[in-house]
């Protein structure tokens, strides 16, 4: 029974994995198209002054900055926990997820839509949203981690998806995103927390449960 369980879950793994390339490569090769275009418009807050201002507080939770100093003070706090292994993870995990998001953006170099004002500064290329990539692998990141073996592990992964989803949105609400961007940030960023989380499961397994 045990080894059937192992080999299911082997295989959600596995095919997890392949959806989520699967998603952020559709992403990438069908957007700025006019699907894109029409979602884009739809969702774009410039008319709604209290919209902008609910986009403008959510994409703040998904800035660079706030992040890493987020993944820093996060990091801090299991080190006086006790913990040793389980802090270089989460610094590793957000840096190098969000250099990697960084490293797309120059390879890619897609535009970022111009149909309507930025209401926000922007100064990088467009694809994939980093805003949604980072704040998926840190909010995801640190909900499985500190909810390992937990009970609250499932509403926590919940939460975490939740305001990656809403710091996504936000980003095509203030016009600085097509939602394929975001859509990709976020396939990406679970992707990226799946890949590291696994391999790094045998160097932090003691200390997570310390």
């Amino acid at each position: 029974m045990t080894s059937a369980r192992t080999s299911a879950t082997a295989v959600r793994y596995a095919l997890a994995i392949v959806a989520l390339a699967a998603v952020w490569l559709a992403m990438l090769l069908l957007g700025g198209g006019p699907v894109d275009r029409s979602i884009y418009e739809a969702l774009y807050a410039g008319n709604h002054p209290a919209l902008v201002a609910v986009a403008r507080g959510f994409t703040l939770l998904g800035e660079p900055t706030v992040l890493i100093a987020a993944s820093v003070i996060a990091a801090i706090g299991l080190w006086l926990a006790g913990h040793r292994r389980l802090p270089v993870v989460v610094i590793a995990v957000t840096m190098l997820g969000r250099g990697l998001s960084e490293a797309q953006k120059y390879w890619i170099a897609r535009a970022r839509p111009d149909f309507e004002s930025h209401l926000v500064v922007v100064k990088t290329q467009s694809f994939p949203s980093g805003h949604a990539n980072s704040s998926m692998i840190f909010y995801l990141m640190l909900a499985l981690v500190l909810t390992e073996g937990g009970k609250c592990r499932r509403p926590a992964v919940a939460g975490a998806i939740m305001l990656s989803l809403c710091i996504g949105l936000s980003r095509v609400m203030l016009g600085v995103h097509w939602p394929s961007d975001v859509v990709g940030g976020w396939a990406f960023g679970m992707l990226w927390v799946l890949l590291t989380l696994r391999m790094a499961q045998r160097f932090v397994e003691r200390d997570i449960r310390r």
